[in-house]
């Protein structure tokens, strides 16, 4: 690929944004963090839904397949679960000591000029905590979790009245800053839902500068224009999903993610350990690697047996920095995007 145009102006990058799943990507299946959070699960379905153990495993299996995550699944079934208690009791107990800094993939990641986003279905604080134990949580502009594709839509206010609300809120003093997703509330509210019932929403972990409560977010492209994006998603029905959970591996949950940070899936590419998650990503016209694994997998443009093995195998990623760093004319240098660092 050239470097510059015929008539000598800059050439766009081939690639701007990287989207990358967490858990089994940025680290290996070795470390036993996911073998243990799926004994977690099962955990929680016994000792809070009281659902009888020796149905537990094959009933789990069945969920994550039909529903993407078992949480879904268990909701669209009709269990009652308090999300934030879910998420305490299948991510409060992992083994997060198996984590360590990884150095090296540090490197990789700080070294590549394209805007670097986490995509996970795991809640904010599993994805804060593996981040900080992994050495990473400077290296990515924001986190879509959970809590970003699952807002709630309608609250009503201690005097009664019906309130929209508005998940972004700005958090930092930077003008440049991160826009993040569900400002912290301290108490439970209560929302409208589509049956026009009366229901209460559990209120969002608390931001802190501990590295177990830090805030996630979503690099601001200007208040103005996520608000916009805000009034198409909604207007396109993208949150309203068949399922009571919006998530990898469904269509809507990426394409909603690619509306939120403002993402050409043309020039995106998404990194994630699982098959499905994959040809969801190239249905959504993402390019695609699959993490963990030395063969492609359907929808699969790259295979990667490890995430460490990025350079050699896409090193279009810094294809861009690299001419523009030969470039003699001035007027053809290849300008970087500067990273934003959460």
């Amino acid at each position: 690929m050239e470097a510059v145009q015929s008539s000598g102006e800059a050439k766009l990058p081939k690639y701007d944004c990287l989207l990358f799943d967490l858990d089994d990507t940025l680290y290996p299946l070795s470390t036993g963090v996911q073998a243990a959070c799926r004994v977690n699960i099962e955990d929680y379905m016994v000792e809070v839904l009281k659902i009888d153990k020796s149905e537990v495993p094959s009933m789990c299996a069945d969920l994550h397949k039909s529903h993407g995550t078992t949480m879904a699944g268990l909701k669209a079934r009709g269990y009652e679960i308090d999300n934030d208690d879910f998420h305490s009791i299948v991510h409060g107990r992992l083994p997060y000591e198996n984590l360590r800094p990884d150095p090296v993939l540090r490197s990789l990641l700080l070294s590549m000029p394209q805007r670097k986003i986490i995509f996970t279905n795991s809640d904010k604080v599993h994805a804060t905590k593996t981040l900080s134990r992994l050495g990473l949580e400077d290296c990515f502009e924001g986190v879509i979790c959970f809590e970003t594709l699952n807002p709630p839509q309608q609250i009503v206010d201690n005097s009664n009245s019906l309130k929209a609300v508005d998940p972004i809120t700005e958090t930092t003093g930077n003008e440049d800053g991160l826009e993040t997703w569900f400002e912290t509330q301290n108490v439970a509210e209560q929302y409208v839902d589509d049956d026009n019932s009366l229901k209460t929403t559990n209120p969002c972990m608390q931001s802190t500068d501990n590295e177990d409560d830090l805030e996630t977010g979503i690099t601001s492209h200007g208040k103005a224009d996520y608000n916009d994006c805000l009034e198409t998603i909604n207007g396109d029905n993208l949150t309203n999903s068949k399922s009571p959970i919006l998530c990898k591996p469904s269509l809507e949950a990426i394409e909603f993610a690619l509306k939120i940070v403002n993402a050409d899936p043309k020039r995106t590419i998404f990194f994630d350990d699982s098959v499905r998650n994959i040809a969801a990503g190239k249905a959504a016209g993402l390019h695609t690697v699959i993490v963990g694994r030395s063969d492609r997998t359907e929808g699969a443009d790259f295979a990667l047996e490890s995430i460490h093995n990025i350079k050699e195998a896409i090193p279009e990623i810094w294809e861009n920095e690299e001419k523009s760093e030969i470039e003699v004319c001035p007027c053809s240098a290849i300008t970087v995007e500067t990273v934003i660092v959460a």
